[in-house]
């Protein structure tokens, strides 16, 4: 059985950060009926809540490692808004980026592929990458 949560985003870029993301999983019925059974009873407003709060009991239980893993890899934390004057400045220094974010990034509208490709040397984004399609295409090789 497949179970759709609330979504805000859009596959183009927002005018502002989209507040989350859509999933899709797959329940086996016996786990769905106690959600079910649990909305029911008044446990959970509905089905989304109740998993949504599964997910941020599970976040919390781990948030120690995720600390550790965030600091040692250098991540950027949250929302990391890439823009042009960023990538000129590196471009001017014949600085290379390897931007590493969890959550979400977002390159600029007036960010070009031309640009983005001679200032970005790795993008990996644990979450969402919002950009341009063209953007998007010329660092195709460089995103993890």
């Amino acid at each position: 059985m497949e179970l759709f949560l609330a979504n805000k985003s859009e596959n183009a870029i927002p005018a502002k950060a989209p507040e989350s993301e859509k999933l899709t999983i797959n329940l086996g019925f016996v786990d769905l009926g106690q959600i079910e059974l649990l909305v029911q009873e008044g446990f959970y407003s509905n089905r989304s809540d109740f998993i949504r709060t599964a997910i941020r009991n599970q976040i919390e239980r781990h948030a120690d490692t995720v600390r550790q893993i965030v600091l040692r890899k250098s991540v950027d934390l949250g929302l990391r808004h890439i823009t042009r004057e960023e990538l000129m400045t590196a471009q001017a220094a014949g600085q290379m980026l390897d931007i590493r974010v969890l959550g979400l990034a977002v390159l600029a509208p007036d960010v070009t592929a031309d640009l983005a490709r001679a200032t970005i040397s790795a993008l990996s984004v644990l979450g969402t990458l919002q950009a341009s399609a063209e953007v998007k295409a010329a660092l195709a090789d460089r995103i993890t």
